[in-house]
């Protein structure tokens, strides 16, 4: 319990930004025998609610100076704040200095400032608060003494607490300078997330002149050659990461795990510290999963919120109507069409029995006839689109269980950097985010592809770099018709594929094939040749290239090398 001292009144500081219940949240401490403290717009609002107030001025013996940017920075506060009960007593009698027993403070609202359309720069850093994290810092370091509260929804609590026991007990002083330090950690997060992207547009940009790459071992050092990250693109790993929690899951991937499901609470926005007044500009984010609307069904789990996440990425890759449908984090069926409704038959038509129990991810309108449709072909555990009709909706009720999300359009591509936990430490990296555009390709075997089978290539590309290492993707005509994922030989993905392209009657004579990553030997080669496959579109690299590219010539095989692996684990 707290020990203050007899000799004067329990004090109560309070300088919030957001005054939303403070005057109430104060008058319960009034009535509970505290002086109160204030600071300019808190102090206002107190004695307009018909409380008296000591204004923190008279309490310092110094005036708020610099429009208030100097006003809580005065040993009289920091000292009453930090105050140890019955070691610093007599320093604080020496220097008539009265201890500070409860600290309500909240922050200058930069995450909201920088979030305005016409926020400029000198706005955003004139919302960086300095006296309120170092009252908050301070009081949370002596929380045997002090109890400190910066969370609006605490309020009803410490004064339960006060009102019932006469103060607030050691638990909760605990439990309140934890969630302190977590408020001015998270709000430093976003400032230097702010300052860093900012700090990247007066940076010059000839490092894209002078771009320094490396190069693998290989056959063809042109196949392996690729570009150093550029430190200036907004998504570099070593940017900071402010991880919110968003949703507390029943359990992670099995029902021993415990899970909650968070997101990258970082500032979105940047300015440009070269022009002060200009608006702030927002960074080219896609919507995300974490976006989403949830419409009807059961709450999203881990294996949902996985699953329906590497269904949106892959669906982000294509610009025309496609269906994605995704079982343990792997694609089972990918296609594009003119409609949605095509898109989805194709898609379905790949793996139907793996299908079963799948996340759907749609890039177009759902309507009542395609709800229809796939409630009565199957079960699914999560249906994604952009937009589902009224009529579509009502369809869908008929199957409460289904999680239904809606997700705004468009969904270009997601520049967000991943995180994954790995040996008692945490793997960031940049994202998957590379292009393969017309001319970033070689040819490399004797027969050149012809227009159907480069589009095929491209297609089958684009899904292979969603597939679990090592994968294996067969396409004809804007549709998977086999996909061989996660295992440990490529031999054995392209034989997964085949297989399953043979068990659902789908043609693979004059497919074509994508591998993530580059053959290490023939061997992939004649057992794709021996499915039927007719061209290939692969990195290259590989010390055994020549040997890959005879094969392919032997086969009559037309092979694309694209200097990028695409490795998913």
């Amino acid at each position: 319990m707290n020990q203050a001292s007899e000799r004067q009144q329990r004090t109560a500081l309070l300088s919030v930004s957001d005054k939303s219940g403070v005057a109430e949240f104060a008058d319960r401490l009034a009535q509970a025998g505290y002086r109160l403290v204030s600071t300019g717009g808190t102090a206002t609002v107190l004695r307009e609610a018909g409380l008296t107030v000591v204004d923190v001025s008279e309490l310092t013996g110094f005036p708020e100076i610099m429009d208030g940017r100097v006003k809580t920075l005065h040993p009289a506060v920091h000292a009453g704040v930090l105050a140890r009960r019955g070691t610093d007593d007599s320093v604080l009698a020496a220097h008539g200095i009265n201890t500070i027993d409860i600290v309500i403070v909240n922050l200058y609202p930069f995450a909201q400032t920088i979030e305005k359309p016409d926020c400029n720069f000198s706005q955003a850093i004139e919302n960086i608060d300095v006296g309120g994290p170092a009252m908050i810092r301070a009081a949370a370091k002596n929380h045997a003494f002090v109890s400190i509260v910066t969370n609006v929804k605490d309020y009803a609590r410490v004064a339960d607490s006060i009102e019932q026991t006469g103060d607030v007990s050691d638990e909760l002083r605990i439990e309140l300078a934890a969630a302190a330090f977590t408020h001015t950690a998270q709000y430093d997060c976003v400032i230097a997330d702010f300052l860093s992207a900012s700090a990247s547009l007066t940076k010059p940009s000839d490092h894209d002149q002078h771009r320094v790459g490396t190069v693998d071992d290989t056959s063809d050092p042109k196949a392996k050659t690729k570009a150093t990250p550029d430190p200036d693109n907004g998504n570099n790993p070593s940017r900071l990461l402010l991880l919110k929690q968003k949703q507390a899951l029943r359990y992670g991937e099995n029902p021993h795990q415990q899970a909650a499901f968070f997101v990258d609470a970082s500032s979105r926005r940047f300015g440009d510290p070269a022009n002060p007044e200009k608006s702030l500009m927002q960074r080219q984010s896609s919507p995300s999963l974490s976006d989403a609307k949830q419409i009807q069904g059961k709450e999203l789990s881990y294996n949902n919120i996985a699953d329906a996440a590497a269904a949106l990425d892959l669906a982000r890759e294509f610009s025309e109507t496609c269906c994605v449908i995704v079982k343990h984090a792997n694609p089972c069926g990918v296609a594009v069409a003119d409609t949605a409704d095509a898109a989805y038959e194709r898609a379905y038509a790949c793996d139907p029995t793996s299908a079963f129990g799948g996340i759907i991810a749609i890039n177009g309108p759902v309507d009542e006839d395609l709800a229809g449709i796939i409630i009565e072909r199957q079960f699914v555990e999560v249906l994604l689109a952009p937009e589902f009709t009224s009529a579509a909706i009502a369809k869908l009720q008929t199957k409460p269980a289904i999680r239904v999300l809606e997700l705004q359009a468009p969904w270009t591509m997601d520049t967000a950097p991943s995180l994954k936990t790995a040996g008692g430490g945490y793997l960031i990296q940049s994202a998957d985010d590379a292009l393969l555009s017309a001319e970033g390709y070689r040819i490399v075997s004797e027969r050149k592809p012809d227009g159907t089978q480069l589009h095929d290539l491209l297609f089958a590309w684009k899904v292979a770099k969603h597939v679990k290492s090592n994968a294996i993707v067969y396409a004809r005509d804007g549709q998977s018709v086999g996909i061989g994922a996660g295992q440990m030989s490529r031999v054995y993905s392209a034989r997964i594929a085949a297989i399953k392209a043979q068990d659902e009657g789908l043609v693979v004579a004059g497919a074509s094939l994508a591998s993530d990553a580059f053959f290490p030997f023939r061997d992939g080669i004649d057992e794709a040749a021996a499915a039927g496959i007719t061209s290939i579109i692969q990195p290259g690299g590989s010390r055994n290239d020549n040997e890959v590219i005879e094969a392919a010539n032997e086969h009559g095989m037309a092979m694309l090398f694209t200097g990028m692996r695409h490795f998913r684990h």
